[in-house]
């Protein structure tokens, strides 16, 4: 992809990070948008997933035909692509499983943790340093999961919901660190994710066709649903993902996944009529507040 700005200098590289890390965020929070309607037309979320990925990976290579970008990588690139698609791919499956337990926005939210976790590889893995504003973010972000997480119905909290989207953040997580720390750069962008999609579309049809759990897409309704999802969500978020971590690195392109659980509790609030409590409304100041102390105190 080309930057916004063409200028050569670190303010125009700055603003270019900025919008492209707005609009991965912004997009990859209209998730629910598609697979929630595919959801409710029969289809269980494994099976939105393996259309996803499938989808998504033909659009990439058709990208990739037009643009004349080789299809050819080294061997030794093989190792990182897996570990990427297995970290993606634990993302994408917690988080639409995620949203069987409770409200796609509160879900998406909890999904925000991964800027969190992100500081916290960092930190422990590549000895970034710890301070007072960081463990002060980490227990806001844990009150703001355990505010989102609470029932006011049942006065309980949802252990297996919280857990289930707590791995898809950690997934997620993984996969920007590893995106930013990877050896070879020479492999980036368009084929970059070409080759994620790519891997985990294999794993998950392998997957789904061995235990005959793949399901023909029921209507024409739900196949636009799929593949407005492979497009908006997944293409558009992910390049834009990679063009902002090359911009301004993977701690501060999470960070602008604020837009993410913004845009999804405004999706669930307007289009699925889900409920804004004031507990919700806390857990997403905190989430916010943890993440936005984390990148003021860089």
């Amino acid at each position: 992809m080309q930057p916004f700005f063409n200028h050569d200098n670190i303010a125009m590289n700055k603003l270019n990070g900025l919008l492209y890390g707005i609009i991965s965020s912004a997009s990859f929070g209209l998730i629910p948008l598609f697979a929630i309607p595919a959801m409710q037309h029969g289809m269980d979320f494994m099976n939105v997933i393996s259309y996803r990925f499938l989808f998504a990976t033909i659009a990439l290579a058709v990208l990739l035909k037009i643009r004349k970008v080789p299809f050819c990588i080294e061997k030794s690139d093989l190792p990182t692509l897996l570990l990427l698609s297995f970290f993606y791919l634990i993302s994408s499956v917690f988080l639409l499983w995620g949203y069987k337990f409770m409200p796609s926005g509160v879900a998406t939210t909890i999904h925000f943790m991964y800027p969190v976790i992100t500081t916290l590889v960092m930190m422990l893995f590549f000895h970034e340093k710890n301070s007072l504003f960081h463990t002060l973010a980490i227990l806001m972000a844990i009150g703001g999961v355990y505010a989102l997480s609470y029932s006011d119905s049942q006065g309980e909290t949802n252990i297996l919901g919280v857990i289930i989207v707590l791995i898809s953040a950690v997934g997620y997580a993984l996969y920007l660190v590893t995106v930013g720390q990877r050896k070879n750069q020479s492999l980036k962008g368009l084929k970059l994710t070409f080759y994620v999609f790519l891997f985990s579309t294999v794993i998950l049809l392998a997957g789904m066709l061995s235990t005959g759990s793949l399901h023909f897409i029921p209507d024409v309704t739900t196949a636009g649903n799929l593949l407005l999802l492979a497009i908006i969500p997944t293409i558009v978020s992910n390049l834009t993902l990679i063009e902002a971590i090359k911009y301004i690195g993977a701690t501060q392109t999470s960070v602008l996944g604020a837009m993410e659980p913004v845009t999804a509790v405004i999706v669930g609030i307007a289009i699925f009529g889900e409920a804004f409590t004031f507990t919700i409304a806390v857990g997403i100041i905190l989430i916010i507040s943890a993440v936005t102390i984390i990148i003021l105190k860089r």
